[in-house]
């Protein structure tokens, strides 16, 4: 399966995960939140460094350990609405009403693991700062290529912890283990959602644009307004884009280890599920569908 096909079946998933998108538009609540608090976090970092300056100016013992905590945090904050996400998306594919509360609340029953999660994923951020700051060519290509296979390695990270509750150990391997099921199709979702969310934030910018040039000439006041309607554009496109993701994450997880095509995904052809290698087959998944999951993209 060619890239090109890995694209149209990552399409096929953005667009049914905007249909549930639009049944269920609370969902861009998790985003939000997660990007409201990440950036209120970031706030408080930035203006302790900038009070203690100096002490950062070099790498050394307190840069690494800033490092550590901001991506100690901003890792917690990120899975812990992606997991509220992706526990409120499960519920819209079982036809019900998602809860903004509910779902909060399961992600909250899953702090630890997300913790010890975000514990590990830290300490590997670090690692792979410290060694990109090296003098050598080769151990930055190492660390660049390294941080590729660990992103796409945890890629089910969250969804493995919300469905399974398991050891640390286990969260890594099941991870780890149903990317290697579904690579084909994790990466054409990836790749198309990506594509979609900056189509989505490049509008938003242009409207931007547009709002300056017909108000521009209100001085402050057009500015605020340029300021006020292009970034809400951008920021709605980002937390599109966030939300298709989770979604389609989702989805993908589900027929991975339930062998079902959730609800709005039903005619979504998963047959290739795995790529031309056939991980899948050897998992069992090929005829999952019993034939009612080829239809078209």
């Amino acid at each position: 399966m060619g890239i090109f096909s890995r694209l149209k079946i990552g399409f096929g998933m953005a667009r049914r995960s905007a249909r549930v998108l639009r049944a269920h538009p609370k969902l861009l609540t998790f985003p939000l939140l997660g990007a409201l608090s990440g950036l209120a976090f970031f706030l408080t970092l930035f203006g302790s460094l900038f009070a203690t300056g100096p002490i950062f100016q070099e790498p050394g013992p307190a840069l690494f350990a800033a490092l550590f905590v901001a991506y100690l945090v901003e890792t917690f904050v990120a899975s812990f609405f992606t997991a509220a996400l992706i526990a409120a998306t499960r519920t819209a594919f079982q036809g019900d009403e998602p809860s903004i509360r509910g779902a909060l609340a399961t992600a909250w029953q899953h702090k630890w693991p997300l913790l010890a999660w975000s514990v590990v994923a830290a300490t590997v951020g670090v690692l792979i700062k410290a060694i990109e700051g090296e003098d050598n060519l080769v151990a930055q290509i190492a660390a660049a290529v390294f941080a590729v296979a660990w992103s796409l390695m945890t890629y089910f990270i969250v969804p493995v912890i919300v469905f399974r509750d398991p050891s640390v150990r286990e969260m890594f391997s099941e991870s780890a283990r149903t990317f290697k099921e579904t690579w084909g199709e994790s990466i054409g979702a990836m790749g198309a959602i990506d594509i979609v969310s900056f189509v989505l934030v490049v509008a938003g910018g242009l409207l931007g644009g547009a709002t300056y040039l017909v108000f521009g000439g209100l001085g402050t006041a057009g500015l605020v307004v340029t300021v006020a309607i292009g970034g809400t554009a951008i920021l709605l496109g980002f937390l599109v884009g966030k939300t298709l993701s989770g979604i389609a994450k989702t989805a993908l997880y589900l027929y991975a280890t339930e062998d079902t095509a959730p609800e709005y995904f039903e005619d979504m052809d998963f047959g290739g599920l795995g790529g031309d290698d056939s991980a899948a087959s050897s998992s069992g998944l090929s005829g999952a569908m019993g034939g009612s999951g080829r239809g078209r993209i």
